[in-house]
């Protein structure tokens, strides 16, 4: 088993004020061991083969997104790479 904690992109668009995407960091911080995570915002989702770089895509709760087509790139390439994707 590898020491290195999984690394997870969160797509979606962060709003400190939205309860929901609180939510969503301390449960990640509260995993034993915790993963590591990066907010993706929906405007700014990296290529392909950037997005292969993580263990794993959630797809935050609480839309709307800002930029619905960037969200659904993020899905397909999960998808269609064998990317571990949890969709909420």
């Amino acid at each position: 088993m590898s020491s290195t904690p999984a690394h997870i992109g969160i797509v979606g668009d962060y709003n400190p004020a939205n309860e929901t995407h609180r939510f969503t960091d301390a449960a990640l911080a509260g995993l034993d061991p915790a993963p590591r995570f990066t907010w993706i915002p929906t405007e700014a989702v990296p290529d392909e083969a950037d997005l292969l770089t993580f263990d794993g895509l959630l797809i935050a709760p609480a839309s709307p997104y800002r930029d619905f087509r960037g969200a659904l790139r993020a899905i397909r390439t999960a998808r269609e790479r064998g990317l571990p994707l949890l969709g909420t």
